[in-house]
């Protein structure tokens, strides 16, 4: 093959390079035998004896003087290595590899006969991964050949990609031992359609599978995707050409070296005119340039004149250096370097003498080998010694084959593990000529990325990298990274917008004189109160009149102060709330109420007595003269005050704030504590609501010149109607909503109160002033007798 014929190039350049320098192993010339393994178990056995007796006669003998070998150059293939390996061992003969490195291959008690020259590979997957992340690849196919250095490379691009959150959409090995030999229909089994999501595949190749997974995946042809490799692999397909090309735009990630000088020009100049006895130059000559051979005399005829390999298109050979081919360059001149530290050293030890030749065992070359550290003509520095050795920098290289055949590489940019983090991968994105079909860099994801606001779900029985988008809930957000896994929760003073990806500060609020509600609430306690007062003062002013002085005057001027009072308390609910205000709220709207019902109760209670007195003397007579029922006030007012000592002395009302019930707005409102304590004082003032509802509905059809007992009974039904529908909105309402609902609840009572109450009686005093007199009350009494005589 044209990439094996390439490394023998190399070889004989390094022989000859060295030949040719008189600072290295000078007065010496190096001799090779080139021996083309192949798979066949006696051939490879064969030429390892050769390797070791320098002879081809008999195995493992030496009869002669005949030189052999000081060290073998090997590229150390799985069936290769097997065979020749242990043979080569058992004599400590030193081999060179020339392949990619292996790890297993380091135990220097296992293997002591055995010197890598390739670079370390340790940080190939990272590389790999990097250029995921550079164009966030998130659902990438594996294709991996069989074998040790397979399965460590597969361990390593999964531990890096599960650590960078990139899933693998498969993973497909690849036989490597029999796939020349199956059917074409198991061959195409290798790839099936579960690729099809997939736009990225990285296909990790081993060398002992080069012409078996070319001839693999070349059978199925897949285009449309992205392939990345690794340097090893070149894709060559042993020159074809391709209109439609699988590898056109392949991402080959390959050891980064120099070009060595002089090796384009030796190559130029190899001819099968100058190296005659190359059968295979020969032949290929033959095939590329139309020569006719002669058999007669072995010859070429009718070659055009100055061919050379430079001319032939990349796809039937490549002057540019390969990996391998530059590891096999280095491994001919660290066996040189050995061979001259070696050499120096026996002549410090015993100067030669009538220019004897010297003689030296191959074991001998070992501790030169592990310590021999030259710079090559290239610049690059190259050790034999793995624990010294430097892990690999890598070029990117990009295939081009289009037009048909043109198996360009281009370099895109680099990966160095030793650049400064974020600065490791340098790539040239413009320079990119994607695989047939794409047009610009493609998107290889299960599930499109989730924008701001939304958060990613994992779907049920697939990888993590396909998921569906859910809209955050409220009061979250996912910002500008997106794809979060979880949405971050807005802190307490602030809220979200509508798309859930920012959080905006809450506005205070309360119910402040400045709302529009707030102002309508206060008016109407004001008004409210100003028409108390007056209705006070009306009757102040009217004091000795029949209406006024009925059913105990002083009782009704109570009355309307509590009234008064219940009017202004509403006030101490609107405005920004504090601890004195929240204490206040609740002490001043209890008290004044217990005070105002209890009235209303003292009032009932009077009415009825007044009624129930038939004859002077009785007891009865004596409990309303005395003023008994005046007592009620003082006694219920204590016992709710005792209410609202217990409640303030274990868990008062304190400021509070509501951040959740009204978006965008944190409510600055008055916690009323001890919620058992307020239930006590609201369940007291409706049991007096209650029984003065009650003894007032008892009394409502006892005749009164004022009608007293109706308008009481009225006004407590009114009172209890207004509260009884005040709870459950007050408990189903929010915010500013529930304050001015608690204000509306106490303005609607008081007003019912002295609607109900006192209306008629200014009525009567204002417009019908002839009714509030005691000739009129007398005249109406002696009707009414007269009637129930005639009845």
């Amino acid at each position: 093959m044209p990439s094996n014929y390439q490394n023998y190039l190399a070889f004989a350049f390094a022989i000859d390079e060295i030949n040719r320098n008189p600072h290295l192993l000078p007065n010496i010339s190096l001799g090779y035998e080139f021996h083309n393994f192949l798979y066949s178990h006696w051939r490879i056995l064969e030429n390892s004896f050769i390797l070791l007796t320098g002879q081809h006669e008999i195995p493992n003998y030496m009869c002669g003087t005949e030189s052999r070998c000081s060290a073998v150059l090997t590229e150390m293939l799985g069936g290769t290595s097997a065979q020749i390996g242990p043979l080569l061992e058992l004599y400590r003969f030193p081999q060179v590899t020339f392949g990619s490195f292996d790890p297993t291959l380091m135990d220097n008690g296992q293997f002591p006969s055995l010197h890598q020259v390739a670079p370390k590979d340790t940080y190939l997957a990272l590389a790999m991964v990097s250029l995921m992340l550079h164009f966030r690849w998130t659902w990438v196919g594996l294709l991996i050949t069989e074998g040790h250095k397979s399965l460590q490379f597969l361990s390593d691009i999964r531990a890096e990609m599960d650590r960078n959150r990139i899933c693998a959409a498969f993973v497909k090995m690849v036989s490597t031992g029999a796939v020349s030999y199956v059917s074409y229909t198991e061959n195409r089994d290798i790839l099936t359609a579960e690729i099809s999501s997939v736009k990225v595949v990285v296909i990790y190749y081993d060398t002992d599978s080069q012409n078996d997974m070319n001839y693999s995946v070349w059978q199925q042809l897949v285009m449309w995707k992205v392939w990345v490799t690794n340097s090893q692999w070149h894709a060559d397909l042993s020159g074809r050409d391709f209109i439609l090309d699988p590898f056109h735009g392949i991402l080959v990630f390959s050891h980064h070296h120099e070009e060595i000088l002089g090796f384009k020009n030796f190559v130029q100049a190899a001819t099968p005119f100058k190296y005659p006895e190359d059968t295979y130059l020969v032949i290929y000559w033959s095939k590329n340039f139309d020569c006719s051979f002669s058999e007669s005399d072995c010859a070429l005829k009718n070659c055009p004149p100055n061919a050379s390999m430079t001319w032939l298109p990349l796809n039937r050979f490549d002057t540019a250096m390969s990996d391998r081919s530059y590891n096999i360059y280095n491994a001919v001149h660290a066996v040189g370097h050995a061979l001259q530290a070696m050499l120096f050293e026996e002549v410090q030890r015993s100067p030669l003498r009538n220019r004897q030749v010297m003689m030296f065992s191959p074991w001998q070359l070992h501790p030169f080998l592990k310590n021999v550290q030259f710079t090559n003509t290239a610049g690059d520095q190259v050790n034999l010694d793995d624990t010294r050795k430097l892990d690999s920098e890598y070029d990117i290289i990009n295939f081009w084959n289009f037009p048909e055949g043109l198996r360009l590489k281009v370099k895109l940019g680099s990966f160095s593990y030793y650049a400064p983090r974020g600065q490791q991968l340098a790539l040239s994105e413009d320079m990119i000529e994607w695989s047939t079909g794409i047009t610009e860099a493609p998107r290889s994801v299960c599930s499109e990325r989730c924008n701001p606001g939304y958060r990613k779900s994992p779907q049920e029985g697939k990888a993590a990298c396909c998921f569906d988008c859910i809209l955050c809930a409220e009061n979250e957000i996912s910002n500008d990274t997106a794809d979060m896994e979880q949405c971050v929760k807005c802190p307490d003073h602030q809220y979200t917008n509508i798309h859930r990806n920012h959080c905006f500060q809450k506005v205070v609020s309360f119910l402040a004189y400045e709302d529009p509600l707030g102002k309508a609430l206060a008016g109407t306690a004001l008004s409210f109160t100003v028409l108390t007062a007056a209705v006070l003062g009306l009757f102040v002013n009217h004091r000795d009149t029949p209406i006024v002085k009925a059913n105990n005057r002083a009782l009704s001027y109570t009355l309307l102060i509590s009234l008064t009072c219940c009017f202004l308390c509403s006030l101490l609910f609107i405005g920004r709330p504090n601890t004195g205000t929240c204490i206040l709220q609740q002490t001043t709207f209890g008290l004044v109420f217990t005070v105002a019902v209890s009235t209303v109760l003292a009032k009932t209670i009077t009415v009825v007595l007044a009624f129930k007195v038939t004859a002077p003397g009785r007891r009865i007579r004596k409990v309303l003269i005395s003023g008994a029922p005046n007592f009620i006030i003082p006694i219920c007012s204590l016992t709710q005050l005792t209410l609202y000592g217990v409640w303030m002395g274990t868990n008062p009302p304190y400021i509070d704030t509501d951040a959740h019930s009204e978006q965008g707005h944190i409510i600055i409102e008055c916690n009323k504590g001890s919620l058992t304590a307020f239930y006590c004082v609201l369940g007291y003032l409706g049991s007096l609501a209650l029984a003065s509802f009650t003894v007032a509905f008892l009394a409502r059809n006892l005749p009164d010149t004022f009608n007293e007992a109706k308008f009481l009974t009225f006004s407590m039904l009114v009172f209890c109607s207004v509260w009884v529908t005040f709870l459950p909105v007050y408990h189903s309402s929010k915010g500013k909503a529930m304050v001015a609902m608690e204000v509306f609840a106490i303005l609607a009572s008081s007003a019912g109160l002295l609607g109900c109450i006192f209306v008629p009686k200014c009525y009567i005093i204002l417009l019908r002033p002839e009714r509030n007199s005691l000739t009129r009350i007398r005249d109406k009494k002696y009707s009414v007798r007269k009637g129930l005589s005639y009845h």
